[in-house]
């Protein structure tokens, strides 16, 4: 009989710190997990983070305080808002520079990409308005009116909708039709909502509520919260795993990250991390958490453990008889599964 080195639950543990500059505020992957941009609010600039090595390997200079940064799902451009420019810088992924500027709303803070990637919301916490960029044109084409201070951000899967966190005392999330590019409603959510994030199957948007030290679980197709629950103190943002089975929370008044399974709602797990975590991310195959911890200048790598999985097609059910044969077993996991007997032998050849 074998056995794997995984545990059947996945388990989660900060393994690595990342230096980065002055007051880091959001992080973004590029979709193919090899990359990950973090903005750098008092140093102008951008680090660009090689995944595989879990280093810096570059630094981007952008507009004047860069705030929110997101990846266009080709992986070809990074958005990055700039609050002392009221524009988004525009970075070329392929060679790690600058190529154009947009000109945005007053106090631009978070940015998104529909699904297609064919248009960009952007915040414009001075203006109570989404700014849309058409990708393809690189210019702003219109501006949407919300809520009171918009600062976040994020599209259902299907792309047919925006949530847009608004803060302080309007303790709601507006919500926005893209195909009219129009305010329909406007959702009850706890005090000073921040971050915002759907599950992959879109049933659900769950919003960190920054003063009310709590998540509000949003029901998409009623457009009610179902419940709500209780994380660390100040949560400011929301990420959720590509699987669906588990939302992260950073609560920077604690500097711990809230792990909660989706399935339950309950929080598993509390994870400490830097000083001041304001954003979090996860990689696109689930490997790994990136928290962004702005107080201390530096990234939290969370390892994310995966049980083993078998990937390999049946072994055949026949042979020769007398005659040894071989079949090697295929399977993923994180970290990468090794396997033993755990009773009995293998039979010789």
């Amino acid at each position: 009989m074998l056995a794997g080195n995984l545990p059947a639950t996945a388990a989660t543990t900060v393994t690595s710190t990342i230096p980065v500059g002055s007051s880091p505020r959001d992080v973004a992957f590029t979709p193919d997990g090899s990359k990950a941009y973090v903005t750098n609010a008092e140093s102008d600039t951008v680090s660009v983070i090689d995944v595989a090595s879990g280093a810096a390997a570059s630094t981007i200079p952008v507009a004047p305080f860069p705030i929110g940064v997101a990846v266009t799902p080709n992986g070809s451009k990074a958005y990055v808002t700039s609050t002392g420019s009221d524009t988004v810088s525009v970075i070329d992924v392929a060679s790690g520079t600058v190529t154009s500027s947009i000109s945005m709303g007053e106090t631009p803070t978070a940015v998104a990409f529909t699904p297609d990637g064919s248009k960009a919301y952007v915040t414009s916490a001075g203006t109570y308005t989404l700014s849309v960029i058409d990708v393809a044109l690189g210019t702003m084409t219109s501006a949407i009116p919300v809520g009171p201070l918009p600062n976040a951000v994020a599209f259902t899967p299907d792309g047919s909708t925006a949530y847009v966190t608004n803060g302080q005392d309007s303790n709601m999330v507006s919500v926005v039709d893209v195909g009219t590019s129009q305010m329909t409603s406007s959702i009850p959510v706890g005090s000073s909502p921040t971050g915002v994030a759907f599950t992959p199957d879109g049933s659900k948007a769950y919003v960190a509520n920054n003063e009310g030290d709590t998540v509000s679980v949003i029901d998409v197709a009623t457009r009610t919260v179902s419940s709500t629950i209780p994380v660390g103190w100040a949560p400011d943002s929301v990420a959720i795993a590509p699987d669906g089975l588990t939302a992260y929370v950073t609560n920077s008044g604690s500097n711990t990250v809230s792990v909660i399974d989706v399935v339950s709602g309950a929080v598993t797990s509390t994870i400490t991390v830097g000083a001041s975590p304001t954003s979090v991310a996860v990689a696109p195959n689930g490997s790994r958490v990136y928290v962004v911890n702005t107080a201390s200048n530096t990234v939290s790598v969370i390892t994310v453990d995966a049980a083993p999985v078998f990937t390999a097609a049946t072994p055949p059910t026949k042979s020769n008889t007398r005659a040894a044969y071989s079949y090697t077993f295929a399977a993923t996991g994180a970290p990468a599964p090794t396997f033993h007997v755990a009773s009995g032998a293998l039979p010789q050849a």
